[in-house]
């Protein structure tokens, strides 16, 4: 595992990066960081991957932004770390917020996108947002004897239907606390971000990525009812941890299409 910065819209952005092959980029739900992808990576490089983990501004080991971002703003992390790595274009993959994210820089930017992984896509309609757009993920108040951590592990736990690894319960959490008290940036900018028009308006090799457990598993069949030609994966079980618990799964099924649309670019370049 390497790790690096590059410079970026908020200060320093920081990844970590392991394997050779197909760059592919990795942005990660809110309100954890990179290290999501960590179980993970050692099978993307074992396929022949170079995955990149970003901490997305505000998270992990990145700089903080002074003021809350939009998703769209959030997107410029991608073209920093692209040009930081000497890289013109990349394949790109992004988990809830993350998803987001990249199919912002997407839609944008698709001579930048090698190709594009949707994994749980948030793609809530107006009505859907509208409950969300003034909630404020807020940090824990620090109590004497401890017990916001207790309060913080059993909110999670409630979100976490279906949960059986501790472990990732716990990585998550110590993810969630490291945020601090701008952990709320990434739901912000999610819930404020009608994503449709720009899902509707990606272009090139996309996959729609979900698993039967995850609490938005709905919004990936509403993304694959309304792009029926793009690829479409889900593995079973699981919650939005499913990095953490199906590591070698999930790498295998983000491998395939990688190498596919690797392949395919490179055949219609000799076209």
């Amino acid at each position: 595992m390497r790790k690096g910065y590059v410079d970026g819209p908020f200060g320093q952005i920081h990844y970590c990066e392991a394997g050779e092959g197909p760059a592919l980029l990795l942005a990660h739900q809110s309100p954890v960081c990179g290290r999501q992808f960590e179980r993970a990576m050692p099978h993307l490089s074992r396929l022949g991957i170079r995955a990149v983990a970003i901490d997305t501004p505000g998270f992990g080991n990145s700089d903080v932004p002074a003021e809350p971002p939009t998703i769209a703003e959030y997107a410029g992390m991608f073209p920093a770390v692209l040009d930081g790595l000497g890289l013109t274009a990349a394949h790109i993959l992004g988990h809830h917020t993350g998803a987001a994210i990249a199919c912002s820089f997407a839609a944008a930017n698709p001579l930048r996108v090698q190709s594009l992984i949707l994994n749980g896509p948030p793609l809530m309609s107006e009505q859907d947002l509208e409950p969300f757009r003034d909630l404020k993920f807020e940090a824990p108040t620090v109590h004497a004897d401890g017990s916001h951590l207790q309060e913080r592990w059993d909110v999670r736990v409630q979100y976490s239907a279906g949960w059986t690894d501790k472990e990732a319960m716990h990585r998550r959490l110590v993810d969630q606390l490291w945020a601090g008290d701008t952990l709320w940036y990434g739901h912000r900018a999610a819930f404020s971000y009608q994503m449709e028009p720009d899902f509707m308006a990606l272009s090139g090799r996309v996959l729609i990525l979900t698993n039967t457990g995850d609490d938005i598993y709905h919004l990936a069949q509403k993304a694959r009812q309304l792009r029926p030609d793009f690829d479409f994966a889900e593995l079973p079980g699981g919650t939005h941890d499913i990095v953490d618990e199906q590591p070698e799964a999930w790498s295998e099924t983000v491998a395939s299409f990688v190498h596919g649309a690797n392949k395919s670019s490179r055949s219609k370049e000799s076209a």
